[in-house]
């Protein structure tokens, strides 16, 4: 099993260096959103450094969106998938795979980013590392969420706005929590280790609900 989970990833992250798109889309899309907040909110430094870590979140956010809809898809149109379901290997494994080969090449790169854009909305260097540590913590989060409406969605020929609509809702408890962490770094009432840890929390029952829902999807979308 942990063969096929590493054959599987291994293929997914070729696939994604080979045709490119949804990983560099969601990094332009994320330098994009924060490069424009400046414009729209003004040279007023000190209240861009306390909405900074709220922007890059929900930019974050929305640029994990960014090819969530041929997460499935395109192994549904080529005809992987039927082979995948009919191979030896629990459904699970096959969610899990794909959508760590996802978070990879999206979530990963935006977070690694976040420091570099944090310089555009007047973010402390202590600002810029709880970014990193909350983004790379928090975004499995959404893109397991994401998973479950790409599953259900998979047959669909534009299911990307449905996609949206499905799992927007559910991805809010991880942002409020992310901007929580965000913000605590910078000092208040709430320590950091208490909205970090509900946020670590989010992330591995989005895991769990994540790959089971998807898997479980995608097996009724088998008649």
């Amino acid at each position: 099993m942990i063969r096929s989970f590493r054959a599987l990833l291994i293929r997914d992250l070729k696939l994604a260096a080979r045709v490119g798109g949804s990983g560099m889309m969601g990094l332009i899309f994320f330098l994009t959103i924060v490069t424009l907040m400046p414009f729209a909110l003004g040279p007023d430094l000190n209240l861009l450094s306390r909405i900074g870590p709220a922007i890059l979140w929900i930019a974050a956010l929305l640029a994990t969106l960014i090819g969530l809809d041929r997460l499935f898809q395109a192994d549904q149109e080529d005809g992987s998938l039927d082979l995948l379901r009919l191979a030896p290997v629990p459904m699970e494994v096959v969610v899990l795979a794909k959508v760590a080969a996802h978070w990879l090449v999206t979530g990963l790169p935006l977070a690694i980013a976040a420091p570099f854009l944090g310089l555009l909305v007047a973010l402390t260097p202590d600002a810029m590392l709880a970014m990193v540590v909350t983004l790379l913590v928090g975004t499995p989060a959404l893109t397991f969420i994401g998973a479950i409406g790409a599953a259900l969605t998979a047959s669909l020929r534009r299911g990307g706005l449905i996609l949206a609509i499905l799992v927007l809702p559910f991805m809010i408890p991880t942002l409020i929590f992310g901007v929580s962490a965000a913000n605590a770094a910078l000092g208040g009432t709430v320590p950091f280790a208490t909205p970090f840890l509900i946020l670590v929390a989010l992330s591995l029952i989005a895991a769990v609900v994540g790959t089971v829902g998807a898997a479980a999807a995608l097996r009724s979308g088998e008649s």
